[in-house]
């Protein structure tokens, strides 16, 4: 009896600490759904540079050609903002749920922590790939913006979830070989923002949010 009280309170020291320093309230829905926004937006970008002669008829060249089309990069840019705002808002409602039934704090200095390290790089990847848009280098924005998301999961795991960390390898190691098959860039984000993702969320699901709810 005594070694199991031992055992329980050593849980409870264990899960506090943890709530302490690590945002615990991330829902693996969230992923699932980012997952399913990020591949609706792909198969979109692809249509919509098929119908401007895109890579995947004509050719890199074509792409660097169309890409100077204001409405086509306009269009390129509402799906993109389309998509994040839709993931966004999906991962903070389901977040925030998630919180209020653990009676957990949504916002303090943890998940504070958490934002400046996710996004910082994030930050520095967008504009990167605002430069890579302006010196007309199209094929390596998908690269680059799998590269960074990589970074800014890896960077940011260390106040959440570990599993975050290799989410966040993943897409990095994607984005390095998609650097090698230039022209194919929308497919590499698809399966990275996408069917990672879906993979990503479908195991936090099972593993912990299950947990909390029996």
């Amino acid at each position: 009896m005594e070694n199991e009280k031992y055992l329980q309170d050593l849980s409870e020291i264990k899960n506090m600490m943890n709530r302490s320093s690590r945002f615990i309230s991330l829902s693996g829905l969230s992923g699932i759904f980012a997952g399913i926004y990020a591949i609706i937006g792909a198969m979109t970008a692809k249509l919509i540079l098929a119908q401007n002669a895109s890579v995947y008829i004509n050719g890199y060249d074509s792409v660097v050609a169309n890409i100077e089309k204001s409405d086509l990069v306009m269009q390129l840019v509402l799906v993109a903002i389309a998509v994040l705002v839709l993931a966004i808002g999906t991962a903070v409602f389901l977040t925030t749920r998630k919180a209020r039934n653990n009676n957990q704090k949504i916002w303090d200095n943890t998940s504070k922590r958490l934002l400046i390290n996710f996004f910082a790089p994030l930050f520095a990847g967008g504009i990167f790939c605002l430069v890579l848009l302006q010196y007309e280098l199209v094929g390596l924005i998908a690269p680059a913006m799998l590269i960074f998301y990589g970074l800014a999961l890896v960077h940011a795991s260390k106040y959440t979830f570990g599993d975050l960390k290799g989410l966040g390898y993943a897409n990095l190691i994607l984005g390095l070989i998609a650097t090698q098959f230039i022209g194919y860039g929308i497919y590499f984000w698809a399966v990275g923002f996408g069917i990672f993702h879906i993979i990503y969320g479908i195991w936090m699901h099972n593993k912990y949010d299950r947990k909390a709810a029996e």
